[in-house]
C-alpha cells in the first residue's frame, strides 16, 4: 500500500499540519461541487507524489471548514496557498496548469 501523499484535513488539524509543519505546505481549498476544483485534483495529486517528503499537500473542503476559508479570505475556489514557516507565501486563485504550481513550489525552496 502506498503512503498517502495528500491529506484531507479540517480546522481541528490545521494548526498541527500546516502552521507547525517543518516542511512547506501546499493547501488546496476546494469544494466537492466545484468543477475547476475537480479539474486540478489530478494535477495536485501528481505533484504530491513528485514532491513527497519535500512538501506536504493538504486539501481543505471550504463547505465543511468555512472558518478557515474566512480566515484566509478564500473568495473563490479553487484557491491554492503555499505556506512556509506557518505563513502564506503564495496564493493561486482558480485552476492553473501544472507548471504554474511547480514554479510556485520551486520558488519556496529558493526563498529563505
Amino acid at each position: 500500500m502506498k503512503a498517502e501523499t495528500l491529506l484531507h484535513i479540517g480546522s481541528e488539524k490545521f494548526e498541527e499540519e500546516v502552521v507547525r509543519s517543518n516542511t512547506p505546505v501546499l493547501v488546496d481549498f476546494y469544494a466537492d461541487w466545484c468543477g475547476p476544483c475537480r479539474l486540478i485534483e489530478p494535477v495536485i495529486e501528481r505533484l504530491s507524489q513528485e514532491y513527497a517528503g519535500k512538501v506536504k499537500f493538504v486539501k481543505i473542503d471550504t463547505d465543511a471548514n468555512q472558518d478557515l476559508a474566512a480566515k484566509f479570505e478564500v473568495m473563490s475556489i479553487p484557491t491554492v496557498m503555499l505556506f512556509k514557516g506557518g505563513k502564506v507565501k503564495e496564493r493561486i486563485i482558480g485552476a492553473a496548469p501544472a507548471p504554474v504550481y511547480k514554479q510556485k513550489i520551486e520558488s519556496l525552496f529558493k526563498a529563505s
